[in-house]
């Protein structure tokens, strides 16, 4: 038996799982533990035909509770898995290593004392990974605890600090933890956790190494590591940006001497629609488009030409020798006004047979919508951020993740896995918009469905009326996509309205006490009521009434567009 961390997108459940089903498995009673800690029990797996694709014999729920905190953050952890060999008992395995668990101590500093107390005695990383049944990265993760300062251990320890927000502190520098628990210990400061802390580490921009298409050692700056795991990210983030163009720059050069016509480095952030482009080798004039995506990421896309590129090179291709036209071209078949008359004739017929077969029209609308054509042109919405401090937030946020888990379960739908931008908002090209109608012909209607419904939250617009009728009728509880964080209080600077919050949380005799106080101090006596700290007792579910549905605003001074956005079109959606 073999521990490892594996990917999570290299494992799928067997079909020899005792639990195995088309249905996800309830984990509401493990899901708490795992976010907290992480998976500590390894699942049990089976190489699956290939050297980096496993299945799950033992384990099942765990990868599920994993998958949805994935989901949750944006980003996967690798799972500990033991890989089975021939002959291994699955239920003597499993009960093996349930048994080795259970002699941890119950928490991570504890096990980094005993852990530092072995290799003291002489036992190697692989020696406590064998005798606890963990991978000798887990053991690697709490040994980095050791990085830390003795007071932010011990916070750990308590609880008051959770595994993210320790996990981004083992990459800053003494002087930063000093910083941060200074900022921790003063009851009037907030200091910056989980993702945020990332920020406040890295200056707004965390770049990891593993995207840099340059050699490391030319970067010259300063490298900082996760010490939980296997990640290092670049300080500067413009010396990597600069770097980083120099080695686009030098490939876009290799890819010219190596023969191809052209290359096109796209705008960062501009995303490669495969259905746009033709593939097309080299020797008929097929390009390469590079990708830069915001992280720093960089694909080349080798041989393609838009549509219309590749009609022209094909029309051009049928031309005589030299480039010219055949001395005696034939007149065409048919005159242009014969033509017109065939075209209108031909589309009064299709679009009247059209009628009798809407699951035929619905799936050429969608199509239209994610392609478009000469009368159609939908874009999805840019979600334009006033600053980095919202674009942050909302990128963070639940809503976010599950987002993007289903748009690329909508992609692999359309056959387009790799790619990563928005469904909707293509050029409008024949033959694209003919291939799209063709894969949703071959799907069944709820995964027509799907797409459809994909397309249009992907083309709903940001701060519109009719995101406000639509939240209402679904009867949207945010709750269960939003919470407080530090943008909606760094954005909050209007005194009666944080004492009008303070009396949500904390009730009007405390609210009326405060009044006075300022902005800062109202708005930390809020936090305060929402995380039970300081005294204060904690206040669960609230939610503003600028973020409910329907909304609502706390003062009669107007100047709130959603509220009266809402008060304009309520009637339609309100009984009275």
């Amino acid at each position: 038996m073999q521990l490892v961390h594996v990917a999570i997108d290299q494992l799928n459940i067997s079909a020899a799982n005792m639990r195995h089903s088309k249905r996800a498995p309830d984990i509401s009673d493990i899901l708490p533990s795992v976010r907290a800690r992480g998976v500590l029990v390894p699942l049990l797996v089976r190489p699956n035909g290939s050297p980096d694709s496993f299945e799950i014999v033992a384990g099942r729920r765990r990868y599920f509770a994993a998958k949805t905190i994935a989901d949750e953050r944006g980003e996967a952890e690798p799972l500990p898995c033991a890989i089975m060999e021939d002959g291994d008992d699955a239920d003597a395995l499993e009960a093996s290593l349930i048994e080795n668990i259970a002699r941890l101590d119950p928490d991570e500093v504890s096990q980094w004392e005993t852990f530092t107390r072995l290799i003291k005695e002489g036992r190697t990383i692989a020696d406590i990974a064998a005798t606890f049944g963990l991978t000798e990265q887990l053991v690697k993760r709490i040994l980095a605890l050791g990085d830390l300062l003795p007071k932010i251990r011990e916070a750990y320890r308590r609880e008051e600090i959770d595994t993210e927000t320790v996990r981004h502190l083992t990459m800053a520098s003494r002087a930063q933890q000093k910083d941060w628990l200074a900022l921790f210990s003063d009851p009037d400061q907030h200091a910056p956790r989980g993702w945020q802390l990332k920020q406040w580490l890295f200056g707004g921009q965390s770049i990891s190494t593993k995207v840099a298409i340059f050699a490391i050692e030319a970067y010259g700056g300063l490298i900082v590591a996760d010490l939980f795991g296997e990640d290092s990210f670049f300080a500067d983030a413009d010396l990597f940006w600069q770097k980083q163009n120099e080695a686009i720059a030098a490939k876009r050069n290799a890819y010219l001497e190596a023969g191809w016509a052209e290359v096109v480095v796209l705008e960062p952030g501009q995303y490669f629609h495969s259905w746009d482009y033709e593939k097309t080798p080299k020797k008929k004039g097929g390009k390469v488009l590079i990708t830069v995506s915001q992280r720093g990421e960089v694909e080349a896309h080798e041989g393609y030409l838009s549509r219309k590129e590749a009609r022209r090179a094909r029309s051009n291709g049928e031309t005589g020798e030299g480039g010219k036209q055949p001395a005696n071209p034939s007149r065409p078949e048919l005159s242009g006004p014969m033509q017109n008359y065939v075209d209108l004739h031909r589309h009064a017929a299709v679009r009247t047979a059209l009628l009798d077969h809407p699951g035929t029209a619905l799936r050429l609308m969608v199509a239209h919508v994610i392609v478009g054509s000469s009368l159609w042109q939908v874009r999805p919405d840019p979600q334009r951020a006033a600053n980095e401090a919202v674009a942050a937030s909302v990128a963070a946020c639940k809503s976010e993740a599950v987002f993007g888990g289903k748009r690329r379960e909508v992609l692999a739908l359309l056959g387009t896995i790799d790619d990563d931008g928005p469904v909707a908002g293509g050029n409008g090209d024949d033959f694209a918009l003919s291939s799209v109608f063709s894969c949703l012909l071959t799907l069944s209607d709820d995964d027509v469905l799907r797409i459809l419904a994909l397309v249009m939250a992907e083309t709903l617009a940001a701060g519109s009326a009719i995101v406000e009728a639509l939240g209402n009728h679904l009867g949207l509880d945010m709750r269960a996509y939003w919470q407080t964080d530090d943008a909606f209080f760094d954005l909050l600077r209007d005194r009666e309205v944080a004492n009008q919050m303070l009396a949500d949380v904390g009730g009007k005799h405390v609210a009326e006490g405060n009044a006075s106080e300022k902005v800062k101090t109202q708005k930390k006596i809020v936090r305060d009521f929402l995380s039970g700290e300081n005294g204060r007792p904690k206040t669960d579910g609230w939610l503003p009434r600028w973020m409910a549905f329907p909304v609502a605003s706390y003062t009669n001074r107007g100047g709130f567009r959603t509220a009266d956005q809402w008060a304009k079109i309520q009637r339609l959606f309100v009984s009275e």
